[in-house]
């Protein structure tokens, strides 16, 4: 079995010495074959697309748009269904343009909203919302997100998105594992990505607690990427950290933990 995998550097956290468009070209320049990016809404769309053409880096995956400050998306909050279906158009639309074939949906902070209103508003946005990605042939994510970063969002751990995603059972609709924040919620890391595999569409690292380069904190970096490894993963592995210094000075770790 071919145990190498294939990072990509998410340019919204890493290389941010450069200004965002160089990005692309400094990921290249130390050895990423791919780039992800969170929210590239900031750049219209054809530069982007033209910068990636010019280095010869594809862009995996992005972001729909969150909202206005304080928010983070809107798939599960009642009465916000038409900022939802805005925020999805416009994030296919740069999908589309960016060739990326990813789109995270952001499900939303609560902030009040009841669990259960909540989640049929999720199940009957993302149901519509899957159909549309199917057209355009991207694939849909969703990922918990941990209450130390975004306090009282919806999707509360990888247990939760599973069971949402079951319940839809729609095949254009993944889990964004990011073992960062799967750790900080849930623990179990190993047992978490055998039991939710088929479900996965991407993942992401970081170290915990401090979201580093992930050489360091309570995460045995060398263990899950083994493990993502010899069950065959042929996606690719978000790097998305902040990184202690200068980027580049820092990734080290490829060579050091990556199977």
């Amino acid at each position: 079995m071919d145990r190498h995998l294939r990072f990509c550097a998410n340019i919204s956290m890493l290389f941010c010495e450069a200004p965002f468009l160089d990005r692309i070209d400094a990921a290249a320049q130390a050895g990423f074959e791919a780039v992800e990016c969170q929210f590239p809404y900031d750049v219209p769309a054809r530069e982007i697309r033209q910068r990636l053409k010019d280095v010869g880096v594809p862009m995996t995956g992005i972001n729909a748009p969150p909202g206005g400050p304080g928010e983070f998306g809107f798939a599960a909050l009642p009465g916000r269904e038409q900022e939802f279906r805005d925020s999805l158009a416009r994030g296919l639309d740069y999908a589309h343009e960016l060739g990326a074939k990813t789109l995270h949906c952001l499900s939303g902070v609560l902030d009040g909203a009841a669990p259960d209103a909540a989640r049929a508003t999720f199940l009957a946005n993302m149901s519509d919302a899957c159909e549309k990605a199917e057209r355009a042939s991207v694939t849909l994510l969703v990922e918990p997100l941990n209450p130390y970063d975004r306090p009282d969002y919806f999707l509360k751990g990888s247990d939760h998105a599973a069971e949402l995603i079951n319940a839809l059972g729609h095949p254009e609709l993944k889990i964004l594992f990011d073992v960062y924040h799967v750790q900080i919620l849930e623990g179990d890391l190993l047992r978490r990505i055998g039991r939710h595999w088929p479900l996965i569409g991407h993942f992401q690292i970081a170290s915990v607690p401090r979201r580093r380069e992930p050489d360091e904190g309570e995460v045995s970096y060398q263990a899950v990427l083994a493990e993502i490894a010899t069950r065959g993963w042929e996606g690719w592995v978000g790097c998305e950290y902040r990184p202690r210094g200068a980027t580049v000075q820092g990734l080290g770790w490829r060579e050091a933990l990556a199977p």
